[in-house]
């Protein structure tokens, strides 16, 4: 059971693992060891997470979801297969704990007097700025 936060829980049996070989640092060990973690957690489909945060979830999780809704996490931070398989859990908490925090609504504000004027007074700075580097005509007789 991956704990996420107080109500939020995901059950093993729905995160699935797959070890890879890693690219990198690791000398001859590299070649050998299937150190690399791959983490797939159905998004679209889990009864895990709230509907408003699997949604919120797919959101922002971008490229790592695929057209299925399948969340994929690839760690390959480290040498150890053990660590790699702790960070891409604790990427996958991240992510959800991140998701199920609710954006506040923007309400729309009208700009104060101040500013306003703040923002007249520099176009009329850049403006006079600009007609003074023009070139003055050529005169004509």
């Amino acid at each position: 059971m991956i704990r996420v936060s107080r109500s939020i829980h995901i059950p093993d049996r729905e995160v699935q693992f797959r070890f890879i070989q890693a690219s990198g640092p690791g000398g001859q060990n590299v070649n050998k060891v299937a150190s690399a973690v791959e983490l797939r957690f159905d998004a679209r489909h889990t009864r895990a997470l709230p509907e408003d945060v699997r949604d919120r979830l797919l959101l922002r999780s971008g490229k790592r979801v695929n057209n299925k809704g399948v969340l994929v996490i690839q760690a390959r931070r480290y040498r150890s297969q053990e660590r790699n398989r702790q960070d891409a859990i604790d990427r996958l908490i991240r992510l959800v704990r991140n998701a199920a925090v609710k954006q506040k609504t923007r309400r729309q504000t009208k700009p104060t007097g101040a500013s306003q004027e703040r923002r007249l007074e520099s176009k009329r700075r850049r403006s006079s700025t600009k007609q003074r580097r023009r070139r003055e005509p050529a005169p004509t007789e």
